[in-house]
């Protein structure tokens, strides 16, 4: 939607633009290769990195990206008609965030120091973070619920807290899956009694869980941070898949049989999922 708003904006109806020529990998000039700049924008009080590509095209675009949004604008208009472009797509992107505020929270970034505690469902665990001369990041479970993180000194402060993001998500994840997966093995006997080959906990943003056709079960690791209830209702979901790999009427009656207010818990998903990061 974001993006189709300005796709006619600059176009010459009475002339198209002609297609600029193939450029040489050794040019690097304005209107030839992409150039990129680094901004940001304020958006319901929120600072969102930016990353702005200016290249021969004829509209102004805008789309999500893992963790920046990415603007693309044309080296064909002037710097006012791109100003005012910039303006509504700002507008647009306001009012999805209204209705899906979990949209900005793949920008947020949080910042973690030794010593710090995390709480996930029932469990607290505290980070013990180390610096040394390596060349990789690697963390394990330790006694206590103490997390023992060993970084490379030479990375980068965002480098390195990328990797304490990810190892945690990877550490939590290990050590919560016993007892997830029981809880997805309950739920299947009391209400599906399929097949499942394997359950699996992945740190993914665009859901919360998937089923493969060979019986695969998926969940974001995110989904540790949610009530049991809303945990449950995603289990259900993905249990479901195994009968119905769509969202069919059938789909979702299986659905409702077993969880009759399961569009409460989809409700919690939608307004305070963006809660659930490491």
């Amino acid at each position: 939607m974001i993006n189709k708003l300005l796709s006619d904006l600059f176009n010459n109806k009475s002339k198209p633009t002609p297609k600029p020529k193939k450029p040489k990998k050794a040019q690097n000039t304005e209107g030839s290769r992409t150039a990129i700049e680094q901004t940001t924008w304020l958006i319901q009080g929120q600072n969102v990195p930016v990353e702005v590509h200016r290249e021969r095209r004829g509209n102004v675009r805008v789309s999500f990206g893992k963790d920046k949004l990415i603007l693309r604008t044309s080296t064909l208009v002037t710097r006012e008609e791109e100003a005012k472009a910039v303006l509504q797509l700002q507008a647009a992107i306001e009012k999805q965030v209204e209705k899906k505020p979990d949209l900005l929270a793949r920008f947020v970034q949080t910042t973690y120091r030794n010593g710090d505690s995390l709480t996930v469902g029932n469990k607290t665990y505290f980070l013990n973070i180390e610096t040394d001369d390596r060349k990789s990041h690697s963390a394990k479970v330790g006694k206590n619920g103490v997390i023992d993180f060993k970084l490379a000194a030479a990375d980068t402060e965002a480098g390195q807290q990328k990797a304490i993001s990810t190892l945690l998500s990877r550490t939590i994840s290990q050590d919560n899956l016993p007892s997830f997966s029981r809880r997805v093995s309950e739920l299947n006997h009391q209400f599906f009694k399929k097949n499942i080959k394997s359950i699996n906990f992945k740190y993914n943003h665009t859901n919360w869980g998937s089923c493969s056709s060979t019986d695969n079960l998926n969940f974001s690791s995110r989904l540790l941070f949610a009530p049991d209830d809303v945990q449950d209702y995603v289990i259900i979901h993905e249990l479901a898949h195994l009968t119905e790999m769509n969202h069919s009427d059938r789909f979702w009656k299986l659905v409702s049989d077993a969880m009759p207010d399961y569009d409460e818990k989809e409700k919690w998903l939608k307004v305070k999922g963006f809660l659930c990061r490491f």
